[in-house]
């Protein structure tokens, strides 16, 4: 099959577009062998907003931290990488999420959570959602049924507007024993959804589903265009014509904390600039997750940016 292009709706980037991010937000502090390497502001959504923004793309972020100093260091992260903080939403008196990431021999993460958990909410201000815009979301913040009114009822008034929207999955084991609760949310974000990403994990979790074309048969019940990572193994990308795999490219890692999620940002990236097929917005995808991996943090590195910024003022 040739390069699948994308038909999954009529929407396309033009000059006011810009990226919203609906995700959770935390301070991240990464561990090699139980010493603390470096600390960071994160969260899925986050992260990837923020590669975004270095790369000079128009961004807003949309979450809520504490009034505390973490609060500010969040904030002041935002805006310093070009993402606008107009719609956190400050918690006075409520402390900020912390994550713990332990790496291990592989410089994969494990993750210790700490969370005041009377800060879930979203009563600050919300973005309205026009037609030009590109919304990413996913992760439990996405479909938690504590802030779920609010935040369904942006992706609904993004979907309405016709708006670009790109839903990962990202459901982590630790929130297994709240699938009854909330497996209604992720059908219904699939179902707004433009591009579903997840990985085997991801489904493995929710449907127990191991095999990538079973998968994509639940999936196609809501969206039909599903991206399926599988760690080092190829990624594939389903669509009514079928399925294109893309071999993932080796890389000596430092972290894998935000692969994925810059993965996501590099595939919005490429779609914002024109590129219309499946392999050329995954390259780009591989590349922005790829550079990740190769240093202790959250993000693309300053480097990689200021090359695409070069590289749409030419």
């Amino acid at each position: 099959m040739t390069e699948n292009m994308i038909a999954v709706s009529n929407w396309a980037a033009t000059a006011k577009s810009r990226v919203i991010g609906i995700g959770e937000t935390v301070l991240d502090i990464l561990f090699k062998d139980d010493q603390p390497q470096k600390a960071v502001p994160g969260g899925s959504t986050f992260n990837s907003i923020v590669s975004l923004g270095r790369a000079g793309v128009p961004c807003a972020m949309v979450t809520e931290v504490g009034g505390d100093h973490i609060g500010d260091i969040i904030c002041h992260y935002l805006s310093n990488n070009g993402v606008s903080s107009e719609y956190v939403c400050r918690h006075e008196g409520i402390k900020s999420h912390i994550s713990l990431a332990f790496l291990d021999d592989n410089n994969d993460a494990q993750y210790v959570f700490y969370k005041d958990h009377a800060s879930v909410s979203l009563n600050g201000k919300l973005p309205e959602i026009t037609q030009d815009d590109v919304v990413l979301f996913g992760s439990f913040f996405a479909i938690n049924p504590a802030i779920r009114k609010v935040v369904g009822g942006l992706f609904h008034a993004a979907r309405e507007a016709g708006a670009w929207l790109y839903y990962d999955v990202n459901f982590r084991k630790n929130h297994i024993a709240d699938l009854p609760n909330v497996i209604d949310n992720i059908e219904e974000n699939m179902q707004l959804a433009d591009v579903v990403r997840g990985s085997i994990e991801d489904f493995d979790h929710l449907y127990n589903l191991q095999n990538g074309d079973e998968i994509y048969k639940r999936v196609y019940r809501f969206c039909d265009t599903l991206i399926l990572t599988d760690g080092a193994h190829p990624i594939r990308v389903y669509s009514p014509d079928g399925c294109e795999t893309y071999p993932v490219q080796p890389v000596d890692t430092v972290s894998t904390v935000g692969a994925g999620d810059n993965f996501n940002a590099g595939y919005i990236y490429a779609m914002l600039q024109g590129a219309r097929t499946q392999s050329a917005r995954i390259k780009v995808a591989q590349q922005w997750s790829q550079d990740v991996c190769r240093q202790m943090g959250n993000n693309i590195s300053n480097q990689l940016a200021e090359y695409y910024k070069n590289l749409n003022n030419r």
